[in-house]
């Protein structure tokens, strides 16, 4: 297993995405390639049957934006975190009780979607990726999650969005999400990703995805170069179903 294939499994931990975070190895290399940072994305039925009892998955319903679509759980460099936070507030962020971190500032209009596109806003995920990541990147907190937002727009536009769509209650497998990403972004776009399953009831669930990224994400790139910058990683779960909401 490449280094860079370690620290996407941490990322990618049962437990949730961001807790296991704060074990990435900073030394990701793959050949040539070094993967910089990571997006995260969830398949957000998926991970509502894995933690029922969070309150965005409590409130899920089938209309819901994320019941059809990939949701957005971060961007984070894998190298850097909580750059400038104090030691209090670092400590309290790991306890991940967010709600009790402080509110961040943003514009109406980018806390509006990413309320939509982001649905463990509801359990404070926004002030836990602003607190560990956003501090280690340039810009504000609108412009840090105004790219994200932009690069999940991007990929629910693409092949690999329609994917899941069209096979919500069905089962995907590495062949097709690979193709996808390929069809989208590049030949070799499916060697950057990872997919992460979870069993529940005997059943594999997809829970999310992490991409591997490297370059400028402030600018104004799209998806495409910055996936085939980065380095090649293992897949890791070879099948699994798109749950629809709801339980069961």
């Amino acid at each position: 297993m490449t280094i860079v294939a370690m620290a996407l499994a941490m990322l990618l931990a049962p437990s949730c995405f961001a807790l296991a975070q704060e074990k990435v190895d900073s030394g990701a290399e793959s050949g040539s390639s070094r993967t910089d940072y990571v997006l995260a994305v969830s398949w957000q039925p998926g991970f509502c049957e894995t933690r029922p009892e969070r309150k965005e998955c409590a409130s899920q319903t089938a209309e819901r934006f994320d019941a059809t679509n990939l949701s957005l759980h971060g961007l984070w460099p894998l190298r850097k975190s909580y750059c400038g936070v104090a030691a209090e507030m670092r400590s309290q962020d790991r306890k991940g009780d967010w709600l009790d971190l402080p509110k961040l500032a943003m514009a109406d209009d980018t806390a509006a979607r990413l309320l939509v596109a982001m649905p463990g806003v509801q359990s404070g995920l926004d002030r836990h990726q602003w607190l560990r990541s956003g501090t280690c990147q340039s810009g504000t907190v609108d412009e840090y999650f105004a790219v994200q937002l932009r690069m999940l727009e991007e990929l629910n536009r693409s092949a690999v969005g329609a994917l899941f769509r069209g096979r919500i209650g069905s089962e995907l497998d590495e062949t097709a999400i690979k193709q996808a990403f390929d069809q989208s972004f590049g030949q070799g776009a499916g060697d950057r990703v990872r997919m992460r399953c979870q069993t529940v009831s005997g059943r594999s669930v997809i829970t999310g995805l992490t991409i591997g990224l490297t370059g400028d994400v402030s600018g104004k790139s799209g998806l495409a170069p910055l996936i085939q910058a980065a380095g090649p990683t293992e897949f890791k779960c070879a099948k699994g179903i798109a749950d629809a909401a709801g339980r069961g």
